[in-house]
């Protein structure tokens, strides 16, 4: 069965997408899960018995939000908090180290933090704040748990589901798509399409990870949603859409309904061996032409790679020589 023959559409909810799932074998981990979407995500996987890892810029809302899924998803729900700041190349290494000391299994990534629209910033590493945020966060994130996903899936059998949200406006972007010789400049900034560019980016990066794992067979997936048009606080930095989400608010998705997407890609039976597909309305769909540029997306992965080379390269060294000393 395929993703578009599931009966399930734009006003479906998350837990109607999940219903009768006995996740219990899963551990997951949300991103920007202390708000909005991602919460609502966070609490319906806790709902099917997944234990989950929700990864928090403030730790203080991420405990807030625990409690709350706690009372919802019953006091056995198993709820994690680490701190993480995707605008911190440092930060995601420390969620990493932190998550891999507990010794837990790793088998959805669900990638959903993000910032939209926001005035020229730098993150802490001196790259634009919605590209570091909205993509290379996650792209590191992403390279440094995928040796955990893939022995995780090895060794249960399980198929590990690697979920990136990004959004119909990754259509909206700079001219070439992606500014890879100019990504911090200040000059020619636009904030609708710096926002559109991080997002065309996660579809892109997605793509070629998704060929990359197929050339390994390696038992994990990964797929991007857009969740839709949700009235939620990430419109925060402008007030041109703050005021316009108001206005159309009683026409645009709940927050239950905008979840629905990842929840579905991350649980459902249907979704099983589906990768590389732009998902919406829980259903496969076409983004457009620009990121089904596979050059670009190639080049984007090594721009990538160049940003957070450091950090990757220091993971898989402290892997190898964990390795030769099992071995010993």
């Amino acid at each position: 069965m395929s993703p578009s023959s599931a009966n399930f559409g734009y006003f479906s909810t998350a837990e109607q997408v999940t219903e009768g799932i006995d996740a219990s074998h899963i551990t997951a981990i949300v991103t920007g899960a202390t708000s909005g979407v991602g919460r609502e995500t966070a609490r319906v996987l806790a709902l099917r018995g997944a234990q989950v890892v929700v990864a928090a810029r403030n730790v203080d809302s991420g405990e807030r939000v625990k409690q709350a899924i706690l009372q919802d998803a019953g006091a056995n729900a198993r709820v994690h908090v680490i701190q993480l700041d995707l605008g911190s190349m440092q930060s995601v290494r420390e969620f990493v180290a932190t998550f891999e000391s507990k010794g837990f299994p790793l088998n959805v990534l669900i990638n959903n933090a993000g910032i939209m629209a926001c005035p020229y910033s730098l993150s802490a590493d001196g790259i634009e704040l919605q590209f570091a945020t909205n993509y290379l966060g996650h792209f590191l994130l992403t390279n440094l748990l995928l040796s955990k996903m893939k022995n995780t899936a090895e060794q249960t059998g399980t198929e590990g589901r690697i979920v990136c949200v990004t959004s119909a406006l990754h259509s909206q972007t700079y001219k070439g798509g992606i500014l890879l010789q100019g990504i911090n400049e200040k000059s020619g900034y636009s904030q609708y399409k710096a926002y559109g560019q991080s997002k065309l980016a996660v579809i892109l990066s997605a793509n070629e990870l998704a060929k990359r794992l197929s050339k390994e067979n390696a038992n994990v997936t990964i797929n991007c949603v857009h969740p839709g048009v949700i009235a939620t606080n990430i419109v925060r930095h402008s007030k041109i859409l703050a005021l316009a989400t108001k206005l159309i608010s009683p026409f645009l998705k709940s927050i239950p309904q905008g979840a629905a997407t990842q929840c579905f890609v991350a649980l459902h039976p249907s979704v099983n061996k589906v990768t590389g597909k732009y998902i919406a309305d829980c259903k496969v769909s076409s983004p457009h032409s620009i990121a089904n540029n596979p050059e670009l997306a190639e080049r984007l992965w090594e721009f990538s790679l160049s940003l957070t080379s450091s950090e990757i390269t220091s993971k898989a060294s402290a892997e190898q020589n964990e390795s030769s000393a099992n071995n010993v």
